[in-house]
C-alpha cells in the first residue's frame, strides 16, 4: 500500500522511488521491489521563508538481503514571494528583498559536489532528487538524518566554531561558495532590505512603550541602540573592508545536526549559503538560540570565550592567518547588524502577554546587551 498524497506536485513515482530505495540501501535497483510507502508531516516548530514543507517519506521493500525499512526527508522549498511576509514588504524594496534571500540556493547546492569538499568533520546529507515544481518552487529529497537530540554542551559549540572556521577558509569549498547567488554583497542587502524598510523604523517608533518591551529592554538598551540603527551605513562600510570567507549562512545548532554513533556534524537549510566578511556564522552560532528562548543568555560570554578563539583555531588549519582581533570585531559587528537590530520582539507584540513571552524578551534583551557591549570592546580595532 502506498500513500504519499500530501506530498502533492513534489511526489515522485514508484519507479522512481524504486530507484532511490536501490541507492539509499546500496543494492541493484532490479533486485528491489516497494512493499509500501507513506508520507507524512515532519513536525518543526519554526517557519522559514523559503520553505513550504517538510516531510518524512517511509517504507519498506523487499531486496536480496530480505525485507528492509527505508526512510528519506523531504523539504519543499519556494521563493518567499509566495508568504503572506512578503505583503508586509514595501513595493520599493520587493526587488532587492528577493534578491537577497534566493530560493534555488539550496536545491543547486545538494545537486553540487559540495559535500564532496567539506572539511572532516562536516557532512551534508545525500540528495536522492532534486527537482522544479513550477517557476518558483522545487523539491529536494535526501537522507533522513537519524540525528541526536538534547541541548549542546559548551564543547560542542567549540568543535561546530572549529569546523566553521575550517569551512570559512577551505579552498576547496570556495568553490562552491557563490552558487545561486549573482551578488555576495550580504550585509548591504541585508541593511538596504529588511534594516532600512523594517527594523529602523521600527526602533526609531514608540514601540519602546509597548509594555513587553518597556520591561524588558528599557531606556538605556534604547540609547545605545538607535545611534547604530541611524549609523547603520557606517557598519556596512566598515564590514566590506573585512577579509571575505565562505559562510553557511544560519549556523545555529537546528541546522548543525548531531548524527547518532557520529561525532561528524551534518549541515542543513543552505538558504543563506554564500560568501562575506570573515566569522559571519559565528553570530547565529552564538546567539540563535537566544532568539528563540531555548538557551539562557547569561551563557554568552562563556560561548564567546569558547567559539571564537575555535573559529581563529579552524581558520588556521586551512592556512587563514587573519588577526584573531580582525575576526572578532567582524564578528561584534555582524552579530549587531543581523541578530541586534533585530532582537526586539516584533513579531510578538500583538500576542497576549504571557510570563513565557517576557522570559524570551529579557533573553533577547541581555543578548542585546551583550552584542553592543562586544561592538564597543572592539571598536579600538577599527580606529587602529
Amino acid at each position: 500500500m502506498h500513500d504519499r498524497s500530501i506530498l502533492g506536485a513534489a511526489d515522485v513515482s514508484d519507479a522512481e522511488l524504486t530507484d532511490m530505495v536501490a541507492r539509499l540501501l546500496d543494492e541493484d535497483a532490479s533486485s528491489v521491489t516497494l512493499i509500501d510507502s507513506s508520507a507524512a508531516v515532519a513536525p518543526y516548530d519554526l517557519d522559514a521563508l523559503t520553505t513550504l514543507g517538510r516531510y518524512r517519506v517511509r517504507g519498506r521493500a523487499v531486496t536480496p538481503s530480505g525485507a528492509r525499512p527505508f526512510s528519506f526527508f523531504v523539504k519543499v522549498v519556494q521563493s518567499w514571494s509566495r508568504t503572506p511576509m512578503f505583503e508586509f514588504v514595501p513595493p520599493e524594496f520587493r526587488e532587492q528583498a528577493l534578491a537577497s534571500i534566493p530560493w534555488r540556493i539550496e536545491p543547486l547546492i545538494y545537486q553540487s559536489d559540495l559535500g564532496d569538499r567539506l572539511p572532516e568533520g562536516l557532512k551534508m546529507a545525500t540528495a536522492f532528487a532534486v527537482f522544479d515544481i513550477d517557476e518558483a518552487s522545487g523539491a529536494i529529497w535526501m537522507r533522513d538524518i537519524d540525528a541526536v537530540s538534547g541541548a549542546w554542551d559548551v564543547e560542542r559549540f567549540r568543535r561546530a566554531a572549529y569546523l566553521l572556521g575550517r569551512l570559512a577558509a577551505s579552498d576547496a569549498v570556495r568553490h562552491h561558495a557563490g552558487i545561486g547567488r549573482a551578488d555576495q554583497h550580504i550585509v548591504r542587502e541585508y541593511v538596504y532590505g529588511r534594516v532600512a524598510g523594517q527594523l529602523v523604523p521600527a526602533i526609531n517608533s514608540d514601540i519602546w512603550e509597548h509594555p513587553l518591551v518597556a520591561t524588558t529592554f528599557g531606556d538605556s538598551l534604547r540609547a545605545r541602540l538607535i545611534p547604530h540603527a541611524d549609523d547603520v551605513q557606517r557598519i556596512v562600510d566598515e564590514l566590506e573592508t573585512m577579509p571575505v570567507a565562505t559562510f553557511h549562512g544560519d549556523a545555529c545548532s537546528r541546522n548543525l545536526l548531531v548524527e547518532r554513533d557520529s561525532i561528524d556534524l551534518v549541515l542543513i537549510d543552505f538558504g543563506f549559503w554564500g560568501r562575506g566578511p570573515i566569522g559571519f556564522d559565528l553570530a547565529q552560532l552564538l546567539i540563535g538560540e537566544i532568539q528563540t528562548g531555548e538557551r539562557d543568555a547569561a551563557q554568552l560570554p562563556e560561548l564567546e570565550r569558547a567559539c571564537l578563539p575555535a573559529y581563529v583555531e579552524g581558520l588556521r588549519a586551512e592556512g587563514c592567518e587573519v588577526p584573531i582581533e580582525i575576526v572578532e570585531r567582524s564578528h561584534a559587528l555582524q552579530m549587531l547588524v543581523f541578530a541586534g537590530l533585530s532582537a526586539l520582539p516584533l513579531e510578538q507584540l500583538d500576542m497576549a502577554p504571557t510570563p513565557e513571552l517576557e522570559r524570551v524578551a529579557r533573553g533577547r534583551a541581555e543578548g542585546l546587551r551583550f552584542m553592543l557591549d562586544l561592538v564597543d570592546a572592539t571598536a579600538k580595532v577599527s580606529a587602529a
